[in-house]
């Protein structure tokens, strides 16, 4: 990372200042997962996303770039916390989580490890957010106690059942889902068809948009903290003024999301 600047305007390598650490999650059938938690620098935060990542078999990662973006700036411009991990098997920069992928078995333990570690590091006001294979991990396993709700980018609703989504509405906890209008696996209408089981969700169509969310960061994330911090001032500043980092866009080549064939069967 180089050093710092002012008056500077925030791109995505820019990384705004916070408490930032490495963290291990501990599953319950005994694997250490690689994590980072940020946190605003100066004050407590007045709320928490524990990000699940999309595909790791196509380049999904805890660094994958809405997620490193969210930990980059989310603690200094709306006071959140920032719990991100790699799920069994996965790697990025950070390292790589022990285990084998499951295709969205296992990973049940693994989000249940996140949300316990916020849980016990009294975290305040803890919720999910999911982007394409992670939203399946949050509608599947996310109803936990310690959560207030869900937020869901780019759902394939691939492994998620109706009686999942039945579940979602019988707890009354808010979902959120943003659907990319040029989405390759559910488009908005079809979006708000499937979640119509959950009276509380609320679907929300992003014009111009697509399954990997090139060009619609700000969009995302002022739509993430609009739900979870909602006397936050929107829209973000797209300035900072103060120290700034910026990070190595070079380590990401070849390691981001990719598309994934339709037919596929995954996302």
């Amino acid at each position: 990372m180089t050093g710092p600047s002012t008056d500077t305007p925030i791109r995505g390598s820019s990384v705004l200042p916070a408490r930032r650490r490495p963290l291990s999650l501990h599953t319950a059938d005994g694997l250490r997962l690689v994590g980072e938690l940020a946190q605003p620098l100066d004050e407590p935060p007045v709320a928490t996303l524990v990000c699940l990542h999309p595909l790791p078999t196509h380049g999904g990662m805890m660094d994958s770039h809405l997620l490193r973006k969210a930990s980059y700036r989310l603690p200094a411009l709306a006071g959140l916390a920032v719990l991100r991990f790699n799920t069994r098997g996965t790697s990025s920069v950070q390292g790589t989580s022990e285990g084998t992928f499951d295709n969205g078995e296992s990973e049940r333990l693994d989000i249940a490890a996140a949300v316990e570690y916020a849980e016990f590091a009294d975290l305040p006001s803890v919720w999910l957010l999911g982007w394409s294979f992670g939203t399946d991990l949050v509608l599947r396993y996310g109803l936990e106690p310690a959560i207030e709700g869900a937020i869901v980018l780019s759902p394939p609703l691939r492994s998620t059942t109706d009686a999942d989504l039945d579940a979602w509405s019988r707890s009354g906890k808010p979902l959120t889902a943003l659907v990319p209008e040029h989405d390759d696996y559910l488009r908005p209408d079809e979006a708000r068809r499937r979640f119509a089981r959950v009276q509380q969700a609320d679907v929300v169509g992003v014009a111009g948009a697509k399954h990997l969310w090139v060009g619609h960061t700000e969009e995302v994330l002022d739509e993430v903290v609009r739900r979870v911090a909602p006397r936050v001032t929107l829209p973000l500043p797209s300035h900072w003024s103060g120290p700034m980092q910026t990070a190595d866009s070079s380590m990401y080549a070849g390691m981001d999301v990719r598309p994934v064939v339709v037919d596929d069967d995954t996302t």
